[in-house]
């Protein structure tokens, strides 16, 4: 061999030694093994193949002197070549055959090949294939340049292919840790902030720029924590103590905290440590979500359970003194005072299996989501009609009719509808001082109609409009306080009108009272 070509082929073999460390790229690094190698063997068109980690099989990844439109033939010949490889069976003349095949596919004046494989630790990584358009004889050391170039290269390759899965699992794990719900913080095992996800900023108002290097503790403000938090569990040891059977050591906390904007949240943390090696604390991975809504509703649903406690012994007692009273023997009743008596037991009675119903549909539509509805015409005034006169107390309150005398009939479940107007009726009684009037109507478009019932009480806080139909939901100021309710009656007044496919909502101003109005189309589809 002339010494020129031996110091070409070392400052090659050099040029993908600097590859390995400069670059991890893996097309950069291909295009310089493909172009060393074609400078190094006087080649006219150059091709790697990488053997694809997912069927095995080897794909054309790198060419120069290759048309684009000719690769999905070169992958075929590809398949072909390689396929006895799997098999152990692949001779010389299979080997110049195909690639004899291959050249001819690229171009027909190219008349030698020479195929290098690159295995790094005895794991096949892919082939290098250059084609020559001279025929021209390899010695014993062009083979020995050519397989130190091919280690190199290989060992090149496979440094790239590592960089690109270490950085596509850390785009994916990053693309797990920002559109993750609950936050997500990052300590250092002095309890140092050393990352936080977006879902973090949401729920705590800060900014990961701003919190990055601050303690924990700073962040993270507690009002009221229910049990000690992870400074306490450090100092008892929790970081070196074993996983449990089930190989879970982490910590639950939870309670009351401050958003860095001042506004009260509640959050639940789960701290799991990540230890190194050796077994000592490296970081600890803080999983936080806001419980606020949780919390809001444990609260609401405890109000609810003594509220209907409360509700359900009211009447139960009156019927039991009552028929208790009637029941005794040392008086003699009139027929009038029995009357009278009898018909309080009765309204408590109904009393009584109302709240059941209301307690019965409402767990229905919390587990199925849906009514069903028995349509027929309903004339909505004379439902409303017949609720007025139903609840009027001209001692207590003044009720008024406002429908025009066409209001028509519409399609629809009378019985529910009738639990509408009665809840609506109901709530605007409740919560007006006495002498107040409370005002019954109704309008109507081509496709809807429209009833409302308006009264002249306390009014309802802006910020509590949407929540007035939630379940269980009851607004909390004095006179909510001192009046009976389950909380139950706007929920299900929504849901029914839901179910006809119309919509209810509220305008109320405090002091000024309340309009409720729900809106139902004329005809239902289906």
């Amino acid at each position: 061999m002339r010494p020129d070509l031996r110091t070409q082929q070392r400052n090659f073999l050099l040029e993908i030694t600097r590859a390995i460390t400069a670059q991890l790229d893996l097309s950069e690094v291909l295009r310089r093994v493909l172009h060393a190698s074609l400078v190094m063997l006087a080649g006219r068109v150059g091709v790697i193949a990488l053997s694809d980690k997912q069927d095995s099989r080897y794909y054309v990844r790198a060419y120069s002197g290759v048309a684009s439109a000719i690769v999905p033939q070169l992958n075929i010949k590809l398949q072909e070549l390689m396929a006895p490889v799997d098999e152990g069976a692949l001779s010389r003349e299979f080997l110049d055959s195909k690639l004899r095949e291959m050249a001819d596919a690229i171009d027909t004046r190219l008349v030698q090949s020479i195929a290098i494989p690159l295995v790094f630790a005895n794991h096949p990584l892919g082939l290098l294939i250059v084609f020559r358009s001279y025929q021209t004889a390899i010695t014993p050391d062009d083979v020995n340049a050519l397989q130190s170039f091919a280690d190199q290269a290989a060992i090149a390759v496979n440094n790239a292919q590592l960089y690109g899965q270490i950085y596509s699992e850390r785009q994916r794990l990053e693309a797990i840790f920002n559109s993750s719900g609950d936050g997500v913080l990052i300590l250092n095992a002095d309890l140092t902030i050393e990352q936080a996800n977006r879902a973090f900023e949401r729920i705590t108002g800060w900014s990961r720029d701003d919190l990055i290097g601050l303690p924990k503790s700073e962040v993270i403000d507690w009002t009221n924590l229910e049990s000690d938090d992870i400074e306490a569990a450090l100092r008892a040891g929790w970081a070196q103590s074993s996983p449990d059977e089930s190989g879970l050591d982490a910590l639950y906390v939870e309670g009351d905290a401050v958003r860095r904007d001042g506004a009260a949240l509640s959050i639940g943390i789960t701290y799991a440590p990540l230890r190194a090696e050796d077994g000592s604390l490296e970081s600890i991975i803080a999983n936080v979500r806001d419980i606020t809504d949780r919390r809001r509703a444990q609260a609401m649903q405890s109000v609810f359970i003594s509220t209907v406690h409360h509700e359900l012994r009211t009447p139960i007692a009156i019927i039991k003194g009552y028929a208790s009273t009637l029941r005794r023997d040392d008086v003699e009743w009139d027929s009038a005072l029995i009357r009278d008596k009898m018909a309080i037991i009765e309204d408590e009675a109904d009393r009584l299996t109302n709240l059941v119903e209301d307690l019965l549909t409402a767990s229905k539509i919390q587990a199925t989501r849906e009514f069903k509805l028995s349509l027929a015409d309903v004339d909505l005034r004379a439902v409303a009609t017949r609720a007025a006169g139903r609840l009027d107390e001209p001692a207590s309150h003044r009720i008024e009719l406002s429908f025009p005398d066409d209001f028509p009939l519409i399609q629809g479940d009378e019985a529910r509808l009738r639990q509408v107007i009665d809840n609506l009726l109901t709530n605007a009684l409740k919560y007006s001082p006495p002498g107040k009037l409370v005002t019954v109507g109704g309008r109507f478009s081509e496709r809807s109609v429209t009833v409302f019932v308006r009264d002249e009480g306390a009014g309802i806080p802006r910020h509590e409009t949407d929540k007035v139909f939630e379940r269980f939901y009851r607004i909390d100021d004095n006179l909510t306080r001192h009046t009976q309710g389950t909380g139950l009656g706007l929920y299900l007044a929504k849901a029914i009108v839901e179910a006809h496919g119309g919509d209810i909502s509220v305008k109320s101003q405090v002091g000024s009272g309340s309009t409720f109005y729900f809106t139902l189309p004329r005809d239902l589809p289906g």
